[in-house]
């Protein structure tokens, strides 16, 4: 692990950018202007499904009122779903399997979209990394969706670079799982940020890079593990 971030001073441009975000929550904050297509919005070749199913989430309102009253600071722009619906999103997991956020459930997630040409994205993913250092666990996990197009080796590089080296390395090379939650009205540019709780549920999102090692980041996840 290390401090090093991409641009040098990191916590005070991810203060600066997150309380921008803040006072710009629930409002359309275009981070990223120039995105491809992918391989269509349907999630073809590793993209992504979003299932519209409330009635699966019910008790999940409850737990994204809470996690709501930890929206501020460092996260003031993590915005409550409403209504918590059913999301299952696919991409490739660490080991070039398939894998759905399905898969993961039984535990909290936060998902992130990022890209290497995004540049708040790769100030954001030191942040990430320290997250999972800190709270990562069998209740908890940062799974940080890369959805560079071609190889992997540019996002790979990326993260030992920097030694992003306690998050998973999971992909989406079509840019589906993007072009999904864009669709769905949770993402306008990247990063893009999800909460999903055991079951499955989105109870919160964001648009736009946080500092995630921050202790109001720390509150914000603990509520959401409900812990």
């Amino acid at each position: 692990m290390t401090s090093k971030r991409p641009l040098g001073l990191p916590s005070v441009r991810l203060i600066v950018i997150a309380a921008v975000a803040g006072i710009l929550a629930g409002a359309v904050a275009v981070y990223v202007t120039s995105m491809g297509s992918g391989n269509g919005e349907g999630g073809q070749g590793g993209g992504s499904l979003l299932t519209a199913s409330a009635g699966q989430c019910e008790g999940s309102a409850e737990l994204a009122k809470s996690v709501a009253g930890f929206s501020r600071g460092q996260v003031a722009a993590m915005v409550e779903a409403q209504p918590p619906r059913r999301i299952d999103l696919a991409f490739k997991g660490p080991g070039g399997q398939d894998i759905k956020t399905a898969d993961l459930s039984g535990k909290t997630v936060l998902v992130n979209l990022w890209a290497t040409w995004c540049v708040p994205c790769r100030e954001e993913m030191p942040a990430l990394n320290a997250l999972q250092v800190k709270m990562g666990g069998k209740d908890f996990e940062v799974v940080a969706v890369n959805i560079d197009t071609g190889s992997d080796e540019k996002p790979k590089k990326f993260l030992e670079d920097y030694k992003i080296d306690r998050l998973g390395f999971y992909r989406d090379s079509s840019m589906g799982v993007f072009n999904a939650v864009k669709k769905e009205g949770l993402a306008f540019g990247l990063p893009a940020t999800l909460i999903l709780d055991k079951k499955g549920c989105l109870i919160s999102s964001m648009n736009g890079p946080a500092a995630w090692d921050s202790p109001d980041a720390a509150a914000l996840v603990k509520a959401a593990i409900g812990s």
